[in-house]
């Protein structure tokens, strides 16, 4: 499955160090990762939000992975809005096993500003 990511500078940084193939550990305060499953979804909240947070070094930009598909039928997909928000929730605890499945390279997207 296609899925996508929307992160900020230094989160970008961080599967940079990676050569682009794991996503990092989440940081206290963040329970769950969560991959989005379309672009429009991860387009707005990069360039709505993320460019926002200091965190985020003001910086939005929309990752696209694969995942392989058995490993994420253990998971429920979520709406958190309008139909199209739609994500998965992955424990913070679960995230290396999810990283584990990922194929292939992390690709950034789109930037904004």
């Amino acid at each position: 499955m296609i899925l996508y990511r929307p992160v900020g500078e230094q989160e970008l940084a961080l599967i940079a160090e990676s050569g682009y193939t794991v996503f990092p550990p989440r940081l206290p305060g963040q329970p769950i990762f969560y991959p989005v499953l379309n672009e429009r979804y991860a387009v707005e909240i990069a360039s709505r939000w993320n460019i926002k947070d200091k965190r985020s070094g003001h910086r939005g930009f929309v990752t696209r992975f694969e995942v392989e598909d058995s490993f994420l039928s253990s998971y429920e997909v979520q709406t958190v809005g309008r139909a199209y928000h739609q994500e998965y929730w992955i424990p913070a605890g679960e995230l290396t096993q999810f990283n584990q499945h990922i194929i292939g390279k992390i690709e950034v997207i789109r930037a904004f500003p």
